[in-house]
């Protein structure tokens, strides 16, 4: 079965390793960077900055769990976690511009945010079928199947890497504004860049893992293909 490939195992451990070491470092430099406190708020950090580019229009919310923030492009809501919309620290602040990031990137019209948004729905769909199909296409020798499903991964694979330039930009976004808007001091940057720049890992390690998948599967694909013959 391919889930048990040695093949597929050794082509995803370099993602799976880097993962598991992005997650260890944002583990360490959240809490790290929770210790140092700041006069505002994540959302009071967030709504200063929005009002700062004239974005009033653009809601704060409180949002469930841990590390579940995110900005919403479609009602134009950032979304904060308990942590982060109440925390006094810098990793709430880092963490509450970064999203502010994105909101901003959808006002000024970012193209690689815009390129992003247009790919969820292939991406999504590639991500939930891709895998199966190019894994029946292959067990049974169905050519036309195994290259669909593939060409649905590579959906998923071109999100990720479309994926990477936006988040780095948003984290950009997020220590400029807080050191230019006076929020915090340009020497104490670096709590908010100790977390940011671990949350960055964890795309890096998803856009390898997606791109080492893809490999994998057209080497099935073409193996099967010699098989055939």
């Amino acid at each position: 079965m391919f889930y048990f490939d040695p093949w597929y195992l050794l082509f995803i451990a370099p993602g799976m390793l880097l993962a598991m070491w992005a997650q260890a470092r944002i583990s360490w430099a959240y809490s790290a960077a929770q210790q140092v406190p700041t006069n505002a708020s994540g959302a009071m950090a967030a709504r200063h900055i929005l009002d700062s580019f004239g974005l009033q229009h653009i809601q704060i919310e409180q949002t469930p769990g841990q590390l579940s923030d995110h900005y919403d492009p479609t009602d134009k809501v950032v979304r904060l976690s308990p942590e982060v919309y109440h925390g006094r620290d810098m990793a709430a602040v880092g963490i509450a511009a970064h999203e502010v990031g994105h909101a901003i990137q959808d006002a000024e019209h970012y193209a690689p945010l815009v390129i992003r948004n247009a790919a969820v729905p292939i991406a999504s769909l590639g991500s939930n079928l891709a895998f199966i199909l190019a894994i029946i296409g292959i067990a049974a020798h169905i050519t036309l199947l195994t290259w669909a499903g593939i060409a649905l991964f590579g959906g998923v694979v071109f999100f990720q890497l479309v994926n990477l330039p936006v988040e780095f930009d948003a984290s950009n976004r997020a220590k400029e504004q807080l050191v230019s808007s006076g929020m915090i001091k340009a020497e104490e940057l670096d709590h908010v860049s100790g977390v940011l720049d671990a949350a960055a890992w964890t795309y890096v390690a998803a856009t390898l893992q997606a791109v080492m998948i893809f490999l994998y599967l057209i080497m099935r694909a073409r193996g099967s293909e010699r098989q055939a013959y």
